[in-house]
């Protein structure tokens, strides 16, 4: 296809990062994280967060658009509606269309190490299958929900998801060095190619999310622009590397203020190990626009923001710093990432 007919773009279904409902001023706006990357009339969803089937929706897409889901990781605000993509969805699922593939990572292969402020290590929860990955995770969401599926295809003669949803795990590089506690983010690493079609190749790099493993950031290429998506990590290499001349980088961002005003004052260990977990597992605005910069990418788009509801203008303070366009988004904003043309839409 020529000129800008697939108009390539990403929709920010919901930009908000962190396993909660975000309470306070500002509360309810942002949804959670997912990112729809739209090319010609396909989509590519980009984790599930909270809302995500109400944000497709409000967007103007449904799972008969969805060409596959992409899961960054395994944390409950990048997938915590899954399953309601998988059995809601059915019923926009279009007569004919290929299965949905769900693309994420495979079982961690280790549970974590324990925090070194725990004074008793912590009991893990089932421990027959403590860390399961995508496919699994996928089989048992649907398997928990064996009493309505059942219901629907028997009685209302409705088709199954295992027939329309097709899960299926990463798998890392043999010989990369990867191990999920030794070596979670190999230096040097090398982009993989994860899925390909006649619109988009996907590539996909460890990032740093400590203790969750593996940790991937996406790369989405298309004849007309590409676009990287850097999941949840810290300041990493590897991002720079997967990210290098990208046309638009979404980078997760956190307010590191907010963090020591949450937690600095509790004074118990499970505060501490808190703080411990952002400091070591995420970015700051301020190291974000740095990794955009070594990387070239000519637009730099902040989500996954934490607290999601933290003030614009605490972002936007930023902006002078970037020497390409800067932009926080808010929910269901469109950026073109096109090479022709990057800008915002924002929706009416």
């Amino acid at each position: 296809m020529q000129g800008t007919s697939l108009k390539p773009r990403v929709v920010t279904l919901g930009t908000a990062g962190g396993p909660r409902w975000w309470t306070g001023e500002n509360a309810g706006k942002r949804a959670g994280i997912a990112t729809a990357v739209v090319v010609g009339d396909a989509v590519y969803l980009v984790d599930a967060g909270t809302g995500v089937g109400n944000q497709l929706m409000k967007a103007g897409f449904s799972t008969a658009n969805l060409r596959g889901i992409f899961l960054t990781h395994l944390h409950s605000d990048h997938t915590i509606d899954l399953a309601s993509l998988a059995i809601f969805g059915l019923f926009t699922i279009t007569p004919g269309q290929a299965p949905v593939r769900i693309i994420g990572p495979g079982d961690r292969g280790a549970l974590p190490p324990a925090s070194p402020r725990a004074q008793i290590p912590p009991t893990p929860l089932y421990p027959k299958n403590p860390t399961p990955g995508t496919a699994d995770m996928f089989s048992h969401l649907m398997q928990a929900y064996g009493t309505d599926l059942n219901d629907r295809v028997i009685d209302a003669l409705r088709p199954s998801p295992l027939d329309h949803f097709i899960a299926a795990d990463i798998a890392i590089p043999a010989g990369s060095g990867y191990h999920p506690n030794a070596n979670p983010t190999p230096e040097g690493f090398e982009p993989f190619e994860i899925y390909r079609d006649e619109l988009v190749t996907v590539t996909a790099t460890l990032v740093k999310h400590p203790p969750i493993a593996p940790a991937f950031a996406f790369r989405f290429d298309t004849a007309e622009g590409s676009v990287t998506i850097s999941g949840d990590t810290a300041p990493c290499e590897n991002l720079v590397r997967l990210a290098r001349d990208t046309d638009l980088l979404l980078h997760e961002a956190i307010d590191f203020d907010w963090v020591q005003r949450s937690y600095g004052s509790i004074g118990t260990e499970a505060a501490a190990a808190s703080m411990d977990h952002h400091r070591l597992s995420h970015t700051s605005a301020a190291q974000a626009i740095e990794l955009a910069e070594r990387a070239g990418a000519r637009t730099l788009a902040l989500h996954h923001l934490v607290p999601g509801t933290t003030p614009v203008s605490t972002w936007l303070a930023h902006a002078k710093d970037f020497s390409g366009t800067f932009l926080v988004p808010d929910d269901l904003d469109t950026i073109s990432f096109s090479r022709a043309h990057t800008e915002l839409m924002v929706a009416p």
